[in-house]
């Protein structure tokens, strides 16, 4: 019988779908209780009594500590081979960071990290007990979320903080995770590194994740996060309440007017001023390769906002309509550079409000782009992919009320507002899908601002992060405002343009061509 039927879980009765959710958890049902099994937390509780007693005071140590939890867990042994975790704690702690750092993080954080897991089974009974009066009933306990299965997931920072320090102890079990589509969410690919293969942005990455860890070791945050996934319905063509899965004629036809525009040519989304949604350009798994070798757009924001990792254990790949909304992380790190360059800088103080369900301010909407798509972004179908895409980002949700705007709401498991003044929050982004994914960022622009204007959404701020294609962007979009275009207009443009494009009948860029053909017909 598992742990949701005994004794002091009968309030959780109604939670027996979270029962399931015990397998992708490095605990045990015992008793009334979820627990540790008594070899981890002995080890656990060993460590957390600092290293003039646990004599964890190097990586190559707490490797060999790491792999004695693993066991008792019965962690395939395939998942981890105890031989590149050894090579990778020893590599980094012991080689490539300094000696007085190193006793820093075995003296404090590490204990400080072990007496949190330990915390960890009261701190999820806890979460479950009150997972249901966070949104007036709305089930918000931790569970997979997944493909097709709109909902939201609220954590507090503190067990945020608790799951990512099972990641850096390795304790998660993976096995079951591929067959659900999720990321492997343990530490161990990032920090171990071959011999001849370890490269400085891996380095970094690694560096803002412990620092992370440092800051909430010595003073835990004490808000919340909500993980949401967003889902454009196919169907709901008869319900007044939906926005289904818009064909290219509802796009054709639409008489929406589009929205205003800035444009940025030099700073970054996170850096943004004021309340809009983040574009985080995702993977279709969330979180990308943040806990693996490479460093791109997203895994940046993914190490200098680490609460962004937790998402990655409870939220299997996006599909085509779908689309990951996450409010309430707090900002770590600095950083500079991109890519080869990417380099942690240091501390960052977060100071965005708190709203009401005591979430800072930042709102990411995680949207994935056709990753190396070529000549073929023109297709019809395949404009229409990602317009839709960007489209169940932006679309906020509301409750239902007497006569809501069919485009103010995407399916969830129910109607709510967490914004009172949702559609005053425009929309961040910057060349989505472009860089190594392969987009023509002159289409992909177009694609956002058409997606963001019939969402609703006020505004659209534009990085564009000195990209030479962009350069005339501002001659383009001025233009298009004298034109008083509206969104059915500028789409069928946009789908006259890529058929240009595919029968090789023009080889302008979309900006050029446009100018073009608005002076051939005046």
């Amino acid at each position: 019988m598992s742990f949701w039927k005994f004794g002091k879980a009968k309030r959780m009765e109604k939670k027996e779908y979270l029962g399931s959710f015990l397998k992708y958890l490095p605990l045990v049902a015992q008793s009334s209780s979820l627990a540790w099994p008594p070899s981890v937390e002995q080890e656990l509780q060993t460590i957390s009594e600092g290293p003039t007693k646990s004599m964890v005071n190097s990586g190559e140590v707490l490797a060999s500590h790491i792999t004695n939890m693993r066991k008792s867990l019965s962690l395939d042994a395939c998942d981890l081979s105890p031989n590149p975790l050894l090579q990778g704690y020893a590599t980094f702690f012991d080689k490539k960071i300094s000696r007085e750092e190193s006793a820093k993080f075995f003296g404090e954080v590490v204990p400080a990290l072990c007496g949190l897991l330990l915390q960890l089974p009261s701190m999820l009974e806890t979460h479950y007990q009150n997972a249901d009066h966070v949104l007036d009933g709305v089930t918000s306990g931790l569970r997979l979320l997944a493909p097709q299965e709109a909902g939201v997931v609220f954590l507090s920072q503190e067990l945020i903080a608790a799951l990512l320090a099972c990641s850096f102890f390795c304790l998660f079990p993976e096995a079951d995770r591929r067959s659900k589509h999720l990321q492997s969410i343990n530490f161990d690919d990032l920090i171990w590194f071959p011999f001849m293969s370890y490269c400085s942005k891996r380095e970094n990455k690694i560096r803002c994740l412990l620092h992370y860890f440092e800051r909430v070791c010595q003073c835990m945050p004490t808000g919340f996060v909500s993980f949401e996934r967003k889902v454009l319905p196919r169907g709901h063509k008869h319900n007044p309440h939906y926005v289904s899965y818009p064909d290219a004629e509802y796009w054709a036809k639409s008489t929406t007017p589009l929205c205003s525009v800035e444009i940025h040519t030099s700073g970054a989304i996170e850096d943004q001023p004021g309340e809009a949604l983040e574009v985080d350009f995702a993977d279709e798994y969330i979180g990308g390769l943040t806990l693996s070798y490479d460093t791109l757009q997203e895994e940046i924001r993914f190490v200098i906002n680490p609460e962004l990792i937790a998402g990655m254990i409870f939220l299997p790949r996006m599909d085509v309509n779908e689309a990951i909304e996450i409010v309430g992380v707090e900002r770590f790190s600095r950083y500079t550079g991109y890519g080869p360059s990417f380099q942690y800088a240091g501390d960052y103080t977060d100071e965005k409000d708190f709203d009401a369900f005591k979430r800072r301010k930042t709102r990411v909407i995680a949207i994935d782009a056709l990753p190396n798509p070529g000549s073929t972004q023109y297709k019809p179908e395949r404009l229409l992919r990602e317009i839709n895409k960007a489209f169940s980002g932006y679309l906020h949700q509301c409750k239902h009320q007497a006569g809501p705007p069919p485009s103010s709401a995407v399916e969830s498991s129910k109607r709510w507002c967490m914004d009172d003044h949702e559609e005053k929050i425009g929309v961040a982004t910057g060349n989505w899908g472009c860089g190594v994914f392969g987009g023509d960022p002159e289409v992909k622009i177009m694609l956002q601002w058409l997606a963001i204007s019939q969402s609703g959404r006020p505004f659209m701020s534009y990085y564009t992060f000195g990209l030479q294609a962009l350069q005339n962007v501002n001659q383009v979009i001025e233009r298009i405002g004298l034109q008083e275009m509206k969104v059915g207009e500028l789409w069928s443009k946009l789908v006259e343009y890529s058929a240009e494009r595919l029968s090789r009948s023009t080889r302008l860029g979309f900006f050029s061509w446009f100018m073009a053909s608005l002076s051939a017909t005046n």
